[in-house]
């Protein structure tokens, strides 16, 4: 075991676009969710057996939304529960640039954090508000300067593309002033419009106007060009970094590695086991104290799924899925399962079958979800 995600559902506004698990802050048992959550860790690890933990990822909702004697608590019971290492290679945060402040900044450096996640989504006033955020452009600029004040050298930004408005234009405008701050590592990801949020219900009735299909494809190659060009290395299809700040606990996933899910709504992959939280607060905090354990759903992962998910999350990496370690893991070569699905996809110019590894071409980045689904048997 090297990582554990923990899932902090509440937020001081919810944004057009989120369909994560997440709750309006106010009036909510916040209090009794961070004990419920404690809880949880502390029958996960009882039942699991005790292992280090390399990274550890508080996301949400907003983190960053909880109070610090709040904050307090959730990272007490971390140290408690847990016991990261003092060598702990990533502990990192998502935050809102309006959530925080000196004191908080502060506060999470002297609990151990050294990687803050900020919410950006994009440099332009006018679009942040169409999407729902109620932070502005002169909130990030702040807000980076207060964490390097408080001493952290690992700063995400979070961008997003194709949003309802936006041109080519406002997303190089972004791109400049993201690069301007100097992060060290960079989330860029298109919108997909998901169910059950304020999007999809515009959407519905014909009142969401996004950019069309060709120039989001535009926006996309405009991102990889601009993070290229200052020397921010692309290492998976949304994700930029300086060298050696690549994303230690995002990398779990893609490298399909297990980790703890802790939370309401949270996914957890341990021993061989997928676990799903139940989402709503009450119904999480209710089997938490009835069973101990908040899964709605627990199920071995079969042979089956875990060579497709070696290959539709590994080939996220710009690196790509490594032959050795798929027959390491897997007893076979990728070819013993894939062959004609590579073959067809390297003619397509879709696949870079390469001695050592199996990697996306450019176009392959392009058209990663068709690629991805090839290996859904």
């Amino acid at each position: 075991m090297k990582s554990a995600y923990i899932h902090i559902p509440f937020c001081e506004h919810i944004c057009h676009y989120c369909d994560f698990n997440k709750f309006f802050i106010q009036n909510q048992p916040v209090d009794d969710y961070l004990v419920s959550l404690e809880a949880e860790m502390k029958n996960t690890i009882e039942r699991e057996g005790k292992s280090r933990v390399d990274t550890i990822f508080i996301g949400g909702g907003t983190p960053t939304s909880l109070s610090v004697r709040q904050l307090e608590h959730l990272m007490n019971s971390i140290h408690k529960v847990l016991e990261p290492s003092g060598q702990i290679i990533e502990f990192s945060v998502e935050a809102n640039p309006d959530d925080l402040n000196a004191e908080k900044l502060s506060f999470l450096k002297e609990a151990g954090v050294n990687r803050l996640s900020l919410g950006v989504q994009t440099f332009e006033d006018e679009l942040l508000k169409k999407i729902g955020r109620v932070h502005e452009t002169k909130d990030v600029f702040i807000a980076v300067e207060q964490a390097r004040k408080a001493g952290f050298q690992n700063i995400s930004l979070d961008l997003m593309f194709g949003l309802p408005g936006q041109t080519t234009l406002h997303l190089e405008r972004s791109l400049q002033t993201a690069l301007s701050l100097d992060a060290e590592h960079y989330s860029v990801y298109s919108l997909i419009v998901e169910p059950k949020t304020i999007f999809y219900n515009l959407m519905q009735k014909g009142r969401l106007h996004l950019p069309a299909q060709e120039t989001e494809a535009e926006m996309y190659e405009l991102v990889m060009e601009n993070m290229d060009h200052h020397g921010v290395k692309q290492y998976e299809i949304s994700n930029f970094s300086k060298p050696g700040f690549e994303s230690r606990h995002n990398l779990t996933y893609w490298n399909n590695e297990h980790y703890y899910g802790f939370g309401a709504g949270a996914h957890g992959y341990v021993n061989g086991k997928r676990t799903v939280n139940a989402g709503p607060l009450k119904k999480y905090m209710a089997l938490v104290d009835e069973k101990g354990f908040p899964y709605t759903e627990e199920s071995d992962v079969s042979f089956k799924e875990k060579i497709e998910e070696e290959m539709f999350l590994g080939l996220r990496k710009t690196a790509g899925v490594n032959k050795h370690v798929f027959q390491e893991k897997f007893g076979q070569p990728v070819e013993a399962f894939f062959a004609e699905t590579v073959q067809k996809l390297e003619k397509q110019g879709l696949l870079l079958n390469g001695t050592t590894n199996i990697s996306l071409t450019h176009k392959g980045k392009l058209l990663g979800n068709e690629v991805f689904q090839s290996f859904l048997k």
